[in-house]
């Protein structure tokens, strides 16, 4: 059991200042930039020619699903992408046909509200990833207020139907040149931030900071790697050796070369083949190949242990989807009951179409308060200054169907662009992107838009925020220090199984799949914990080390076992070459 005393509870500072400072931009920002106007233009300039602009509304529906899963290696992109598509098509399925059924708002408003907190739980439990449930949210909320008949259902589906499988054709599109890149970015800066974090500690400047950094990109490295399937190729294996040694450099900084861990971040960005990091098997240094590594035996050996659990944890089902819903009630509640309420107060305000103050308030949702509060002020400077800037293209946009076209293209490429920076930057161009999209059908007032979009962003982070601090998540501390204690209990279970003689591999097997279980259960407890208003301090550096602890006891029981080869004894022949 973990011997660390229990953090105490805490009330959370909401920043203000903090919530709009600019970061650094995305290291791949021009990806979902480009993909989205990849997506966007070919349909619509399809429909420009053919004088139905109008449709494009259903096909750009489609074409938003290209912004997602950018972080995931291919294999796993196809399948979120598909279900990606496959959702938004549900949710347009179900606002299409609710619009066509009826024109009253209330039932409109409960409608969208309940899709919302729908797709966020969905996006939530399947870690879809940013931009998660706020494009499917935008577009199912926006078509409840689209006039709609029955038989006009079938055709505007089919239309957001072809855009969404360009859109998959679009987002899968790199793979066949560069079918390791999102492993490797994410293997690369593991290596920056423990980089920076060797140079931090040796100064003492931020050193702090720089640590969580370099927690949160290794276990992002790990979460992409043991996405990529059951069967590693040469260069994941190679990749996860190298993850290893930023791991071994958090744990001893002192004794990390920071020049070394950037060289081969460096490396692994390019498309050349993988650094050779020395086999943890502990290679005949006379028969070896060349390798850039100094690791003493010991540290090998723990490299080799570590590599096999993971090995172990890959091969493992994971837990049931149900056991990953509870901790999500709440995120749940908040959804359904702020959207219904900032969609009811913007009626009541006179709007007659509320989807904007039901949209705001869904954006704003994330794991804990904290968070919430921090994209509610991001939000609403970003749309009140978005409104502004609609105001100043709203005359080219204009000029006529093309321009129009031209505008909306411009603001899909600035929002993606812009929008790694700060969330409220990339909302300066999603809110005119939002109202540009509107004048499709036909141009309306420019002064009734604004004053409408204006209203119903107050609205909705108002009632948003009040809404998700009424159903306030006190239990997400708990729940870390409940599964780090599971871990622990898992972990030291299998080890005295490894450790006595007369263990059968049934109980073996069952030891392995448990502690494996409770490790992946650990990772989404601690995702969806990361600053609730009142509750214990999220633990970030014991979770990742109770996740390196538990790979090492895997090993031992799949050694034990005979299940697993050693990685990189696998007769699977692909080469490390990009």
């Amino acid at each position: 059991m973990s011997s660390a005393t229990p953090t105490p509870t805490r009330v959370r500072r909401l920043p203000v200042v903090g919530a709009l400072r600019l970061g650094r931009p995305s290291d791949v920002w021009f990806k979902p930039a480009f993909s989205v106007i990849a997506a966007v233009a070919p349909p619509s300039l399809l429909l420009w020619t053919l004088g139905r602009l109008d449709l494009a509304v259903y096909t750009m529906a489609g074409s938003l699903c290209a912004l997602y899963a950018h972080n995931r290696p291919y294999a796993a992109r196809a399948k979120v992408l598909a279900g990606v598509v496959l959702g938004m098509l549900g949710g347009l399925a179900v606002a299409l046909v609710s619009a066509s059924l009826t024109r009253n708002a209330v039932i409109l408003v409960t409608v969208g509200a309940l899709l919302a907190a729908l797709q966020k739980v969905v996006c939530d439990v399947t870690r879809v990833g940013p931009p998660a449930h706020v494009i499917l949210t935008f577009v199912s909320s926006a078509s409840l207020f689209v006039p709609q008949t029955l038989g006009q259902v079938p055709g505007h589906l089919a239309l957001a139907a072809a855009a969404g499988v360009w859109a998959w054709l679009v987002g899968m599109a790199p793979a066949p040149f560069r079918p390791h890149g999102p492993e490797r970015r994410a293997s690369a800066r593991a290596l920056n931030a423990t980089a920076a974090y060797a140079e931090a500690a040796g100064t003492g400047d931020g050193a702090s900071g720089a640590r969580s950094a370099a927690y949160a990109a290794v276990h992002a490295a790990w979460q992409t790697l043991l996405a990529a399937g059951n069967r590693p190729s040469a260069t994941r294996r190679a990749l996860e050796r190298l993850v290893v040694r930023a791991e071994v450099a958090l744990a001893a900084p002192d004794d990390a070369d920071p020049a070394r861990l950037r060289a081969w971040a460096r490396a692994v960005r390019g498309t050349g083949r993988v650094p050779r990091t020395a086999d943890p098997r502990g290679d005949d240094p006379r028969t070896a190949p060349p390798s850039d590594d100094d690791l003493s035996t010991d540290a090998r050996r723990g490299e080799r242990d570590e590599l096999l659990g993971v090995a172990a944890e890959r091969a493992t089902t994971p837990r049931p989807l149900g056991n990953r819903l509870g901790p999500l009630a709440p995120t749940a509640v908040r959804t359904a009951l702020g959207c219904a309420l900032a969609g009811y107060a913007s009626l009541a305000l006179g709007a007659d179409r509320p989807y904007w103050a039901l949209v705001t308030a869904a954006s704003l949702y994330q794991a804990n308060i904290t968070l919430t509060w921090s994209r509610g002020v991001q939000r609403v400077v970003g749309n009140l200054a978005g409104v502004l800037l609609f105001a100043a293209i709203t005359p080219v946009a204009q000029l006529g169907p093309l321009a129009l076209l031209l505008c909306i293209l411009a603001c899909n490429f600035g929002a993606e662009a812009l929008i790694g920076r700060n969330y409220w930057l990339g909302s300066v161009c999603v809110t005119p992107l939002a109202l540009l999209v509107t004048e499709l059908p036909g141009y309306q007032p420019t002064g009734d838009l604004v004053t409408g979009r204006v209203v119903d962003t107050l609205v909705g982070a108002l009632v948003g925020f009040a809404a998700a601090v009424a159903v306030t998540n006190r239990r997400a501390g708990r729940r870390v220090e409940r599964s780090l204690a599971a871990v622990d209990r898992a972990r030291e279970h299998a080890a005295r199984l490894v450790a006595a003689p007369a263990t059968t591999v049934t109980d073996l097997e069952t030891a392995r799949r448990a502690l494996a279980g409770a490790v992946v259960d650990l990772r989404a407890t601690a995702d969806a914990a990361a600053g609730e208003w009142w509750q214990r301090a999220l633990p970030q550096e014991r979770v990742v080390l109770a996740e390196q602890a538990a790979h090492r006891t895997l090993a031992a029981t799949v050694r034990r076992q005979g299940l697993l080869p050693d990685p990189g004894t696998s007769t699977h022949t692909e080469d490390a070459s990009p």
